[in-house]
């Protein structure tokens, strides 16, 4: 068999930082970790090729040449995949699909053969024994949680791995915790499942000889979930393997704000490597947060909570949400006080949406409330259900949030706060690479002589030289990171 393994393209949103890796001549921020893995899935003898749309373009030519066209995605991907999808039509290729996106509304997709849904290590192996055979079903799924020693190495050889700006794997899927909007849990389930140490070190190996040194982000739904675990096991080996191979990598990851309570925890991710976390803080209201059963959220002070990881050496960028139906009138100078109070630099405040499937969802639509078009991309304006709130001030609310806290004024005087608290742990010796002199040099150029406002800019890098020699290039790269992100704030 010849298989062409297709990811489609991500629209600029908040977390595609377009605007920012091109500082580090990047084409996208991280590979597509679901492909390569399920390429290793497939038989050995098999022709594989695979196009990531984000930093290559797809050709007939190539479409032409595979017997199956194999693409995923997210939400985000919608209208891209569909392109594909249509391409692979036109030319008489047949398309599998599968992925997250999918594998919650399928019924949306037309022109697709194949769809293996839910977790692959379960659903693959039924098509690829009903291809051999000559008869694949249309749908392949599965209630089971498959067991993660059985997702085999991803085919990192198969990336232009020098056209990403990080690399990714995974450790854990599922969470314990059930947000009425997240899709985690019918994804995935409650029951954290992890890879052994063994197997997660083996990835570290096989990215190691790949050449690959720099960022890693682990994509879990939440690297905490099975903490002793981590405590005992994991986290202990990383360490070791970390001097063992002079500090390779550094990490990133997702995980629930109670993070903060386990100061064991912090200390063993500090030491092994791990710089940053993405926190769903979602909203100060109380009252919001108990309708959306974010229960973790309520148990601990959120503001110190984040300012305790800064100081640990863990810079948090956050999730915020606009939108619940128990969110008061003031709750987006409640929002701008927060995100300015903590000293979040990277804030994504988003629109409530209820992706299919979710609790929200079910919700909704049992009270006649559920619009047409999630788009996946909750920084859009766009809303799929109607809210408590009066709509218009909803959303001339969310977007005097986004106007003030991505004001050049706002975010370099948020970004001095968090480097006055931030204090970085540095393991082994500090590394300087071309790409980071090319990026500064590009940031004299765009943010301190072209942009308006270069005088926030300046005043940020001379403070930061100045005053915290040691944090200058966490200064640069959250100065570039506010390029991206006020480009994506004038487009809503």
């Amino acid at each position: 068999m010849k298989i062409l393994l297709v990811y489609p393209r991500t629209p600029t949103t908040f977390w595609s930082f377009h605007n920012a890796i091109k500082f580090i001549s990047k084409k996208a921020t991280e590979p597509p970790l679901g492909l390569i893995t399920i390429a290793a899935m497939l038989p050995a003898n098999w022709d594989l090729r695979l196009v990531d749309t984000n930093v290559s373009p797809l050709t007939d030519e190539q479409i032409r040449w595979a017997d199956y066209v194999f693409v995923s995605g997210m939400s985000i991907h919608k209208n891209s995949f569909r392109q594909v999808v249509k391409r692979c039509n036109e030319l008489a290729t047949p398309v599998v699909a599968g992925g997250p996106m999918v594998t919650t509304d399928y019924r949306e997709f037309l022109g697709v053969d194949h769809f293996v849904l839910n977790e692959a290590e379960i659903t693959l192996p039924m098509f690829l024994n009903d291809l051999e055979k000559g008869h694949p079903e249309h749908i392949y799924t599965s209630d089971t949680f498959p067991d993660l020693s059985l997702t085999p190495l991803p085919r990192w050889d198969l990336l232009e791995q020098n056209k990403y700006a990080a690399m990714s794997i995974q450790y854990s899927r599922g969470c314990p915790y059930d947000c009425e909007f997240c899709s985690i849990v019918l994804l995935n389930g409650r029951r954290p499942r992890t890879k052994s140490t063994a197997q997660f070190l083996a990835e570290l190996d096989g990215l190691l000889d790949s050449g690959w040194r720099g960022s890693i982000l682990i994509v879990d739904d939440n690297f905490i979930g099975n903490r002793n675990k981590l405590k005992n096991d994991l986290l202990p080996a990383l360490i070791r393997w970390g001097s063992e191979h002079h500090h390779p990598f550094t990490f990133g990851t997702e995980a629930t704000i109670n993070l903060a309570e386990d100061d064991v925890l912090i200390d063993l991710m500090v030491k092994a490597g791990f710089e940053h976390a993405f926190i769903g803080i979602e909203t100060p209201n109380i009252d919001s947060l108990n309708e959306c059963g974010k229960k973790q959220n309520l148990k601990v002070d959120m503001l110190s909570a984040v300012r305790k990881l800064h100081k640990s050496g863990i810079r948090v960028s956050a999730g915020f949400i606009i939108g619940f139906d128990s969110d008061p009138a003031d709750i987006f100078e409640r929002q701008i006080n927060f995100i300015r109070n903590s000293g979040i630099v990277t804030a994504m405040v988003g629109l409530l949406n209820a992706p299919a499937g979710t609790k929200l969802f079910k919700r909704l639509k049992q009270e006649n409330r559920l619009l047409e078009g999630f788009a996946g991309d909750n920084m859009d304006g766009s809303i799929n259900f109607i809210p408590r709130m009066n709509y218009q001030k909803l959303i001339a609310g969310y977007k005097s949030v986004l106007d003030t806290i991505y004001s050049q004024k706002e975010y370099y005087e948020r970004v001095k706060s968090f480097l006055n608290e931030y204090q970085p742990h540095i393991n082994g010796a500090s590394r300087i690479r071309f790409q980071d002199v090319k990026a500064l040099l590009k940031s004299f150029w765009i943010l301190g002589v072209r942009e308006k406002g270069k005088r926030y800019y300046w005043k940020l890098i001379l403070m930061s030289l100045f005053r915290y020699p040691r944090k200058f290039p966490m200064a640069v790269t959250m100065a570039i990171y506010g390029f991206h992100f006020r480009r994506v704030v004038q487009a809503v």
